[in-house]
């Protein structure tokens, strides 16, 4: 194939309600949107996941911005594709920027999969009709506020629960999660707020029987999380600390966590995700699909991803509904019983809502 034309478009759409986690509150997600045309005016979709401000990693909606339209685009222009694994090769002389070459490599894998005429889950070798999925809560006001919340996605099926931590908000917090759910799968996820000197305090985390603790430590580090691993009885997962296949292999060579999770901006694309998927399924490594407060174009990559064999646990692909009062994509991603039917209908499987994207929509830019 050949790329002809690709617009970018600055979405802001507001979220249901703020999202607090141990780096602050958010509650408008701006994010990039990424439309590839193709010779035969056929349209692929990725969704950048940066943030507007560095607080997750490096990089920002603006940094996005300018090395899609300054490198990453005139890199992919007019270029013959045989495949979407190429694309990480064609931008392999660009250092990092993941989550802006996760945008460009996501449409492209679309249009790969409409040209197949397969979905993307397919394309991508997955098997699963329908995928489990849990819940992300931020920090809330006060502990009844989190446990009403908890009771809520309970009710609705969700699989796992997942409940943001900070020094301050951690161990007590917890033990009353326990109390009033005992047999919840539950997981505490940390932003890398702890230090190593905190071990006690994450120690005493054991006492819960989490499902894992997420990147306790700092975002760059694989070498105190497996001091950290070898004195707590809870899997340590790592997110933040994960950019490459690479990355993986170190990890678990020292042993840093026993559980991974897998982000397609994060990792730098779906291909990058492939591989990490099976490093980890040859080391007996679970893996798991997290959430970037996506609209429906990354929820729907997120979806296929999943359906890949390693992907045993919960992921945060929540329903649509769950963030937004009105998702950019027809059909919407929708929950039943805390899972999510895959679409089998080439290419990512819901159609991007033009009018509802233009209502979301600050600026654009088209390259050709």
């Amino acid at each position: 194939m050949k790329i002809k034309e690709i617009t970018l478009r600055h979405l802001k759409m507001r979220m249901k309600s703020p999202f607090t986690t141990s780096f602050g509150t958010m509650q408008d997600r701006e994010f990039i949107l990424l439309e590839a045309k193709d010779e035969n005016g056929n349209s692929g979709w990725g969704e950048s996941v940066a943030f507007h401000s560095p607080w997750y990693n490096e990089e920002t909606l603006k940094t996005n911005w300018h090395m899609l339209e300054d490198f990453l685009i005139p890199a992919i222009l007019n270029k013959d594709i045989k495949h979407p694994d190429e694309v990480s090769d064609m931008f392999s002389y660009i250092r990092k920027n993941n989550m802006a070459k996760s945008t460009v490599e996501g449409a492209i894998w679309d249009l790969y999969s409409q040209e197949k005429g397969i979905s993307l889950a397919k394309a991508l070798g997955g098997e699963k009709t329908k995928i489990e999925v849990g819940i992300s809560i931020g920090i809330q006001n006060t502990v009844d506020d989190l446990l009403k919340l908890i009771d809520g996605y309970v009710t609705e099926g969700y699989k796992r629960m997942k409940v943001k931590i900070k020094p301050g908000w951690d161990v007590d917090v917890m033990r009353e999660v326990r109390k009033h759910f005992p047999h919840v799968p539950l997981m505490a996820d940390a932003n890398s707020a702890y230090r190593l000197e905190d071990i006690d305090q994450l120690r005493a985390l054991d006492e819960f029987d989490l499902m894992m603790i997420e990147q306790p430590l700092a975002s760059d580090d694989i070498i105190d999380h497996a001091t950290l691993q070898k004195q707590i009885n809870t899997p340590v997962c790592l997110d933040e600390s994960i950019h490459s296949y690479e990355d993986t292999r170190k990890a678990i060579e020292l042993g840093s966590c026993k559980i991974i999770n897998i982000k397609i901006g994060r990792v730098g694309g779906l291909t990058e995700s492939k591989k990490i998927h099976d490093l980890c399924q040859q080391h007996n490594i679970p893996v798991w699909c997290g959430g970037m407060l996506e609209s429906g174009i990354g929820r729907a990559h997120n979806v296929a991803l999943t359906t890949l064999d390693n992907f045993i646990l919960p992921g945060d692909t929540a329903g649509s509904s769950r963030y937004w009062d009105k998702d950019i994509i027809d059909p919407e991603v929708v929950v039943k019983d805390g899972y999510i039917t895959v679409p089998d209908v080439p290419g990512i499987g819901y159609s991007p809502n033009r009018e509802t994207i233009k209502q979301f929509t600050v600026s654009e830019k088209t390259f050709s």
